[in-house]
């Protein structure tokens, strides 16, 4: 078997265990990547030194996980994960191991990892790959495949069952028959794994070149039904579209329409109708989902909230998907395309638009033009070039102006911004001091006043 290329960062880590005595392997997901051509991410090491013994060899090392026999070494600007070979045993809680213990071989430090395609390593002493469970021919024959019994590896740890997925859908590879189902029976287990380790691996399908795929293949294990449930109430509920039949479908399709660089605009895309169940309605043999922007904005900020992606993801998530159903048509009023942007706010309009996008996408699967959306992105950049009010923050007065001119401090200085921001945006030529303090103060004497 020809020797494969060593990447030239780890030479001289490589020369440096050597010449202590040690051997040293890179491990994991970069050896398959290597093997298929692709740029390694992380450079994993695994060695037969001990974590004490890496420590001695190298300056700078954090001692991240010794009672797994893994430190990181911090050398020429880079940092690598060396783990001494190991092996483990029970798996109790079907999350981590009961206790490991450090083994004699690369093969069996290899024999406890979870797919054929990251059980290889490469010997950085002379490029020789070791793969004792076929997964070069299996980086060959596309497949996801368990090491050894697959029942077993998902026992020990159920993120696998995510894993599997993933790693499917990254690469474009089927999943392996018996692993697959492997997969179906052990699919209840994924409820021991924290909320925190499923959201990343969710993520990682959320954002691949096929999430459709993904979301089909979580549908088809019956895992969706343990980590999002919500979507599995989509399936079978018509939908308008030629390209989606159901709900779900037209969720997994929007989902591939929103940028692939974006999490954000994709969980939007991925939750942006998820009530729509809870919303049909048939009248005269058309569907009808009254109110399901607000309800699916509610129910996706239940979901992300139990998967604990950040607050600021959640608002703005939540945020788009409640105004993604706004009807443009040629005849709105400049007073209307300002009050849209006062409603949604300027900094968020080529997002909602990227939804729309999204959207039409999980319709018809492909991207098409949408000329009235091409209109509106025109009359609001020529609003915002003549920088036309659409906050209180744009007017051409503040809350200490009402006070000095004798507006009292308190509800009623809001209360009248408010009304003078409505003003503008019927009229932006009232948008100037004189003109914002007179009606302010003909407001409060004639309104909030005479209401006190």
């Amino acid at each position: 078997m020809a020797a494969l290329h060593i990447p030239s960062e780890l030479r001289p880590i490589a020369a440096i265990f050597s010449q202590s005595g040690y051997r040293c392997f890179l491990v994991g997901g970069a050896v398959r990547d290597l093997l298929m051509g692709i740029s390694p991410g992380d450079l994993d090491l695994a060695t037969d030194a001990t974590p004490q013994q890496v420590t001695s060899l190298f300056r700078r090392v954090i001692p991240t996980g010794v009672a797994h026999g893994t430190v990181t070494i911090l050398f020429q600007g880079g940092q690598y994960e060396v783990t001494t070979f190991r092996t483990e045993t029970t798996y109790s809680d079907g999350r981590r191991p009961d206790s490991v213990a450090f083994a004699s071989t690369i093969d069996e430090d290899l024999s406890r990892r979870d797919f054929t395609i990251n059980g290889i390593a490469l010997d950085l002493n002379n490029g020789h790959v070791v793969d004792p469970f076929g997964g070069r021919d299996d980086i060959h024959r596309r497949v996801v495949r368990a090491i050894g019994e697959p029942d077993q590896r998902f026992g020990e740890d159920a993120l696998r069952l995510l894993r599997a997925i993933r790693f499917a859908v990254k690469l474009g590879f089927s999943i392996d028959e018996d692993t697959l189902a492997a997969v179906r029976r052990a699919a209840d287990s994924i409820a021991r794994i924290s909320a925190e380790r499923v959201r990343d691996e969710l993520t990682r399908m959320i954002l691949s070149p096929d999430p459709r795929r993904a979301l089909r293949l979580l549908r088809d294990t019956q895992l969706l039904e343990h980590v999002l449930p919500e979507l599995t109430r989509g399936i079978g509920v018509p939908q308008d579209g030629s390209a989606a039949p159901d709900v779900f479908e037209h969720l997994a399709l929007s989902t591939e329409g929103a940028p692939a660089d974006r999490l954000d605009l994709r969980l939007a895309a991925l939750l942006h109708d998820v009530a729509k169940p809870d919303c049909l309605q048939e009248q005269e043999g058309a569907l009808l989902f009254y109110g399901h922007d607000e309800s699916s904005a509610t129910i996706a900020e239940g979901v992300l909230r139990r998967l604990r992606f950040p607050n600021r993801l959640i608002a703005r998530v939540c945020h788009l998907i409640r105004h993604h159903m706004f009807h443009y048509t040629d005849e709105w009023t400049d007073s209307a395309v300002r009050r849209f942007l006062a409603r949604v706010g300027g900094e968020n309009v080529e997002d909602l638009f990227a939804l729309r996008v999204a959207d039409r996408y999980g319709k018809i699967g492909r991207h098409t033009p949408d000329p009235m959306l091409d209109e509106l992105r025109g009359r609001i950049t020529e609003m915002t070039a003549r920088r036309d009010a659409v906050s209180v923050a744009d007017l051409a007065v503040n809350g200490s102006d009402l006070m000095t001119a004798g507006i009292p401090s308190g509800p009623a200085v809001g209360t009248t911004l408010r009304f003078l921001l409505e003003a503008v945006m019927d009229d932006p030529n009232q948008n100037n001091r004189a003109r914002l303090l007179e009606i302010a103060r003909r407001f409060y004497e004639d309104r909030l006043n005479v209401e006190q």
